[in-house]
Order: structure tokens, then C-alpha cells, then sequence
């Protein structure tokens, strides 16, 4: 899920939110109530959460596994997607 950045317009309170891209744009600014909330353009962040092609076909070595241990997680190639050289 992408991470938004926001600023009020009326008070000037900066945020992130962590929201699907088909999620209504926030408008409401905790900080002062008021519904002056803009979404600002900036390179979007990500979360990659979980197992997955991140986790098993990328890491190596010592590298911390944030899914949790797995048995043979370990090098560049996924089922089948190595071609020897």
C-alpha cells in the first residue's frame, strides 16, 4: 500500500497515511479540525508486507527475514526461474 503525504493548508500540520490507491483522498486535518488537508506530490513510498518474491528471490546471506524463518529462502532464483550460465 502506498504511503500519501498531506499538508494543511490552513494550519500547516504535515502527516503520512498509509492508504490503498482506492481510498478517498483524506480531508480533515487532525492537528486543526478544518477540512484543508492537500495531498502532496512526492515519490510514493511502500510497504512490502509479508512472504513473497521480496523476501525469497532477493535476500541473501545473513540478511534479516522479515517474514519469519524459512528453510531454503535463501539465494536469487524462485521455483524454476534460474537458467544456469
Amino acid at each position: 500500500m502506498p504511503i500519501y503525504e498531506y499538508v494543511c493548508t490552513d494550519c500547516g500540520h504535515q502527516l503520512e497515511a498509509l492508504q490503498k490507491m482506492s481510498d478517498a483522498p483524506l480531508s480533515e486535518c487532525p492537528e486543526c479540525g478544518k477540512p484543508a488537508l492537500q495531498k502532496q506530490i512526492s515519490a510514493a513510498g511502500f510497504r512490502l508486507k509479508g512472504g513473497g518474491w521480496y523476501e525469497t528471490d532477493f535476500k541473501s546471506g545473513d540478511k534479516k527475514n522479515v517474514a519469519g524463518d524459512r528453510k531454503g529462502s535463501g539465494g536469487g532464483c524462485g521455483e524454476g526461474s534460474c537458467s544456469s550460465s
